[in-house]
């Protein structure tokens, strides 16, 4: 199934020559894909059609869970939050949204930032008693 705003940003990412384009973590049969960039990389209209705001000050976390052990490898439903932090530990809670498309299922939230900013996230990922585990991994941001 296509994740349509998931492989938009990845998309993006990579014909930009970004190696770090999409990222993902193992945690027993579940893959969990994420990617951080600047809300300026996707398009407008994928902005308006998701409600995000694009700024050169924002940036957009987008997260992914796919059972591997089900057949086809769907993605499934999380309960999720999260905290990015700056290297001055100044601290943003983040607020993710859902979004589902068809059976894609991933979640997005935005985070402020400033130019040459690397963010530290922590992001803490459930499902029910089969998953509960911490994302943690860091983004620089650039203002452009």
């Amino acid at each position: 199934m296509i994740r349509t705003l998931f492989c938009a940003l990845a998309l993006t990412l990579l014909s930009m020559g970004n190696a770090a384009a999409e990222q993902k973590q193992s945690v027993g049969n579940f893959d969990i894909h994420y990617v951080a960039l600047g809300s300026t990389f996707i398009t407008p209209s994928i902005a308006k059609t998701y409600g995000i705001k694009r700024s050169s000050y924002t940036g957009l976390i987008n997260i992914s869970v796919l059972d591997t052990s089900a057949e086809g490898t769907p993605a499934i439903p999380v309960e999720i939050s999260g905290i990015a932090n700056n290297l001055l530990d100044a601290r943003v809670e983040l607020t993710f949204k859902e979004i589902r498309e068809g059976e894609a299922i991933y979640y997005i939230a935005e985070v402020p930032y400033r130019d040459d900013q690397e963010i530290n996230f922590q992001i803490a990922i459930k499902y029910g008693n089969k998953l509960n585990t911490q994302l943690k991994f860091k983004q620089k941001f650039y203002v452009d």
